[in-house]
């Protein structure tokens, strides 16, 4: 916790929560389809970097609950700061009904019921309270509070909002804030009053997995179940440690995947993008955070003992039941819909082949070189940014043709789920062969344009990287 008077602590979290719900309900009532989602992240974001130094700039008394479980936050300051930011919440839901003089109920959306808001919420607040954990409190991204070293936690934090938004607000409405929850329904009390406690329910369930996950992936922030003798000499973490890493990242990836399409979202390739950059930057320094079985056979054959043969078998097994769980969850919150892989509507296998290989490339090339150079500086703020990127570039370039899948842990997530609807499985095995061979090229490309990477002896060789 920074030293700072604790009446600009609880302040600082008023005023953030206070702009958080105020620009969710002008979004909602005024806003633009498109861009409203992105418009939420962003003050977000801004926020954590305007007020990170001095309250930690939960906003959430979600967050505030995994910090507490995890050891990061004292819990008469949970108290404290739930009880300001939901006050916060509720002010600011009263400012926007006086303002334009209209409300709206939180609830889940037409055709959705109480459990598929609550896999909504409990996932997505779950990846919220996770993300910020790994990026603003762990002791390997060196913060035990937001003051660390690094500087792309207010990133990482806000763009969760731009994966979960336009991935699962179809379904629940995306809150993933009990003082969201709150402040929406009770300023709209007069409309009636009930699914924003349910809500907070859904969302202090997914604080509680977040925790319980981040135990798992950062056994060294908690001393009493240290790696101890299971950890290899010289490692980090356990070979099943960076493996649950790997499944957690390529989960959420999917779903977010599934769910933009399946959602007919305004904005799926960013979406898509959003959830890798903040999972990378989440994971990144813990298992490498590939999420995709073409990146680590890049890894693997771009050599300098970057993986072993060994353990990228296991993390490509990581990924693709990711993968698969994932798609059926999604499949199981969409009523059993799921969508096939495939070329678009006019176009063929060759052109499908063309698209996947070459933005398969891209995006394993991109990884080679800002995350694993061992001769260079790698990327230390940018890296998540960078290679989520990839997905936006590959995505609304090649979406219509190919679906722009890029990953094998995609693709047989897809293909697996379709199959309750009578799909095809072959096709998936077509992606990933391809999609492999993109990450085949990568390598090759990179020692062509990387050789001091392959000079022994240099006096320039830095610690190796994790992305």
């Amino acid at each position: 916790m920074p030293e700072t008077a604790p009446v600009a602590v609880y302040l600082a979290e008023f005023v953030g929560t206070y702009l958080l719900v105020l620009t969710v309900g002008f979004n909602v009532l005024t806003g633009s389809p498109v861009w409203g989602v992105t418009s939420i992240a962003c003050v977000l974001m801004v926020s954590i970097y305007a007020m990170g130094g001095v309250s930690g700039a939960n906003f959430n008394p979600a967050v505030s609950l995994a910090l507490g479980l995890s050891g990061k936050l004292a819990w008469k300051e949970v108290g404290i700061y739930s009880g300001v930011q939901i006050l916060a919440g509720v002010a600011a839901g009263l400012t926007y009904v006086a303002t334009l003089n209209d409300a709206f109920n939180l609830a889940p959306a037409q055709g959705f019921g109480w459990w598929e808001a609550a896999l909504a919420e409990i996932l997505y607040t779950c990846m919220l309270c996770f993300v910020v954990l790994n990026c603003a409190a762990s002791k390997k991204n060196g913060c035990d509070s937001m003051n660390g070293d690094q500087q792309f936690y207010g990133l990482a934090i806000g763009f969760v909002i731009v994966a979960g938004g336009y991935g699962a607000g179809h379904i629940s409405g995306g809150a993933f804030n009990p003082a969201v929850a709150l402040g929406i329904d009770l300023s709209s009390a007069f409309l009636g009053v009930f699914w924003g406690p349910v809500y907070v329910v859904y969302e202090v369930l997914g604080a509680c997995l977040a925790a319980g996950l981040f135990r798992v992936v950062r056994p060294d922030d908690f001393p009493e179940t240290q790696l101890g003798p299971f950890a290899a000499e010289g490692e980090s973490y356990t070979l099943a440690t960076k493996c649950v890493s790997e499944f957690i990242g390529t989960f959420y990836l999917v779903l977010t995947v599934g769910l933009n399409v399946l959602g007919k979202s305004a904005a799926p390739a960013f979406s898509i993008a959003a959830a890798l950059m903040c999972m990378i930057y989440a994971l990144g320094n813990c298992s490498g955070a590939h999420f995709n079985p073409a990146v680590t056979l890049a890894i693997l054959l771009s050599g300098r003992e970057q993986i072993s043969p060994k353990e990228a078998a296991a993390y490509m097994g990581a990924q693709v039941a990711g993968g698969v769980t994932a798609a059926f969850t999604y499949a199981l919150m969409e009523h059993g819909r799921s969508f096939p892989l495939g070329p678009g509507e006019g176009y063929n296998w060759v052109a499908v082949s063309v698209a996947e290989i070459v933005y398969t490339f891209v995006l394993c090339f991109v990884v080679l070189n800002v995350a694993t150079l061992t001769k260079s500086p790698v990327l230390s703020q940018y890296f998540g940014l960078a290679i989520g990127s990839c997905v936006t570039v590959g995505g609304y370039a090649i979406g219509g043709v190919s679906g722009g899948s890029l990953n094998p842990a995609v693709s047989i997530g897809i293909s697996s789920s379709m199959i309750l609807n009578g799909g095809f499985f072959f096709k998936c095995l077509i992606y990933t062969a391809l999609e492999m061979v993109g990450g085949a090229l990568a390598a090759g490309c990179f020692m062509a344009v990387r050789p001091s990477e392959y000079v022994k002896g240099s006096t320039q060789a830095i610690q190796k990287a994790t992305v």
